[in-house]
């Protein structure tokens, strides 16, 4: 038996619920992990309300770190003992999770168990924003929401290090501040200012040629004035809601092209994950891309992390530590 955080109805962070739980042997193709970080994502939040919904009961927790523990039939890729990490694997708000094993990504030895859990989902998801959707040059213009959260200050990074101009939307003047300090050549007010029309004030005229955006709903509207002829907008959540319907003819004004973005499209084979995993983990090593871990909490205040990261009060990484020994 193990601790686990378990939900059985859909609801606020209350139905996070510490349980004990059995824990299977794996099987063919099958690796157990004894996990020492698990990082916390808004799909977490999205399955526990029910938006994305899943099989209950469920553990929480698609993402996470931690060592080796048993291998079954077949697996020739890790063995017990081997530090990993992972992303795309539902069970991490857990002391053990049962993964597939091809979907684990070996952890170095000089990055952390926490780096190991604040890395995967959020490093790769810059990635790919970054290089599948435009081509970002020296001196394009990127606008990036939500500047200061745990995406938001890696595209930040990535996107200063293609060589592009960086302006970043935040609520606060902290998160300004924090923003600024990853490498935001500009950072916006969103609470106070109008963005579009910065955007526009600050790019003298021009807008952003690609607009990232994982907030939605009360962002969305501003981005198609915001962005540039021939501009980009990439949409990969929702933290704010739903946006909007709009009409695609909308888009033939200034030539806007329209995406939406999810990871898991993106990981879809052994080899693509393990390049963008590698791209992820070269910027940390050479020093250009570096984490921010907002806070570690035990695994019996799950609720209580999820809350923080929900109301949108956090810079960087939220993570657990199931087993307390995240560092």
């Amino acid at each position: 038996m193990q601790k686990a955080i378990q939900v059985t109805q859909y609801g606020g962070p209350e139905v996070l619920k510490l349980q004990e739980t059995k824990v299977e042997k794996p099987g063919s193709g099958q690796a157990l992990v004894r996990v020492q970080a698990a990082g916390i994502n808004f799909i977490d939040i999205y399955q526990r309300r029910g938006t994305y919904p899943v099989q209950l009961p469920f553990i929480p927790g698609l993402e996470g770190s931690g060592i080796v523990e048993a291998v079954g039939e077949g697996v020739k890729n890790v063995k017990p003992g081997d530090r990993v990490a992972y992303v795309h694997e539902p069970g991490s708000y857990a002391e053990q999770n049962l993964v597939v094993a091809d979907h684990l990504i070996p952890l170095p030895a000089e990055l952390s168990f926490e780096q190991g859990a604040a890395f995967p989902l959020q490093g790769m998801t810059a990635q790919y924003l970054l290089h599948e959707f435009r081509k970002v040059k020296a001196n394009d213009v990127v606008l990036i929401h939500a500047a200061a959260g745990g995406v938001g200050l890696l595209l930040v990074q990535w996107a200063k290090h293609l060589g592009a101009k960086v302006l970043g939307t935040t609520s606060t003047e902290e998160k300004a501040k924090i923003a600024k300090e990853a490498g935001a050549d500009e950072v916006i007010l969103y609470t106070k200012q109008d963005f579009p029309t910065e955007v526009k004030r600050l790019t003298n005229g021009h807008g952003a040629d690609l607009i990232i955006d994982g907030v939605g709903k009360t962002t969305f509207p501003g981005n198609l004035q915001a962005a540039a002829l021939r501009g980009n907008i990439v949409i990969f959540g929702s933290s704010s809601g739903p946006a909007d319907p709009i009409s695609p003819n909308v888009l033939m004004g200034r030539s806007l092209t329209l995406s939406g973005g999810s990871l898991f499209n993106f990981i879809l084979t052994n080899e693509e994950l393990m390049a963008r995993a590698k791209a992820v983990m070269e910027g940390i090593k050479q020093g250009w891309l570096k984490l921010r871990i907002d806070q570690v909490f035990p695994l019996e205040k799950a609720a209580e992390a999820q809350k923080k990261l929900e109301e949108r009060k956090t810079s960087g990484k939220v993570l657990l530590a199931p087993n307390n020994k995240a560092k």
